[in-house]
């Protein structure tokens, strides 16, 4: 992938350090640390577009919404660098706005993290959280261009980046030479019903941080799974939309408490945890220390664990 998921077959290697017990691998992009690219978001020296670029680029038309089962394995928790993902596990509203880049003929024909084979030319993208497969709209903020696209894969993996398209639906952005752009990125939620691109001002002030809407107002896809659900528990220490600074904060709470803390991607956020724990009474009991020790309250979280 452009930012660029790990050297796949052959080095699928550290790519997903912890899939949960996944047999079905879901980051299958590239998670390799960043190299040959100096511009940010651009794509790597042995990457890019292909040699020959269908002439009809620019007509390649919007990936077409449909309701689609959600992918057995590809959407349960991972780690790429050391960051814990939490994919979503329905289709609800999620907005976020950040850096798009993109991917190209390095991976074109390989597989996606659902299995599929990436075409740089049709509309997909991948997301770290997004649960597998959805469709998105994307809108170049300074131009206000969209584009419809299905998101069939994980990525990126680079602090900064919300999203990773296809070579066409970069192009169709207009952010395929230069490598990035920044986006905002709306999931489209069943029941599919035609509607208007998102309305992105380009002089309104943006948030600090990726927002998430609010719950969801259609029945969501479940995900097909055999396996029973398990509930999980965290203690939250804090939760930020740049990844840098959970990094800094996490690294500070190495030193300050008994218990090493854990970065996780939960939905648009980095949230730095301790835990999981099977129950909330064994979460309650480190949350005691830990607030003990910072002197200040600390939540419990919980997610469930298909």
């Amino acid at each position: 992938m452009i930012d660029r998921r790990t050297v796949r077959s052959g080095c699928a290697l550290l790519v997903v350090v912890l899939l949960a017990g996944c047999a079905g691998k879901p980051p299958a992009k590239s998670a390799t640390a960043p190299s040959g690219s100096t511009r940010p978001g651009a794509y790597y020296k042995d990457d890019g577009p292909a040699a020959s670029v269908p002439a009809d680029l620019d007509r390649i038309p919007d990936a077409q919404p449909r309701a689609e089962p959600l992918h057995r394995f590809a959407n349960r928790p991972y780690n790429v660098f050391g960051v814990d993902y939490t994919p979503m596990t329905s289709v609800n509203p999620l907005r976020q706005r950040g850096i798009a880049s993109w991917y190209g003929r390095k991976f074109h024909g390989q597989k996606t993290a659902i299995g599929e084979t990436y075409d740089m030319f049709a509309m997909t993208a991948a997301h770290p959280t997004a649960p597998l497969p959805c469709f998105a709209r994307v809108t170049h903020v300074r131009s206000g261009r969209s584009v419809i696209v299905r998101i069939n894969d994980r990525g990126p993996f680079h602090p900064g980046r919300i999203v990773d398209l296809s070579y066409a639906a970069a192009h169709r952005l207009g952010i395929a030479q230069g490598g990035s752009g920044e986006v905002e990125l709306e999931l489209l939620v069943p029941p599919f019903v035609a509607s208007p691109p998102v309305s992105v001002s380009t002089s309104a002030a943006v948030p600090a941080s990726p927002e998430v809407m609010p719950a969801a107002v259609a029945e969501p896809a479940p995900i097909a799974s055999a396996s029973t659900p398990r509930e999980s528990f965290y203690v939250q220490l804090a939760a930020f939309g740049n990844f840098a600074n959970a990094q800094a904060f996490q690294q500070r709470m190495n030193a300050e408490l008994s218990t090493a803390p854990r970065i996780q991607q939960v939905d648009s956020l980095f949230r730095v945890r301790l835990g999981p724990y099977d129950s909330r009474a064994a979460a309650e009991a480190v949350r005691d220390k830990a607030q003990a020790v910072l002197a200040t309250p600390l939540p419990i979280t919980s997610s469930v664990v298909r």
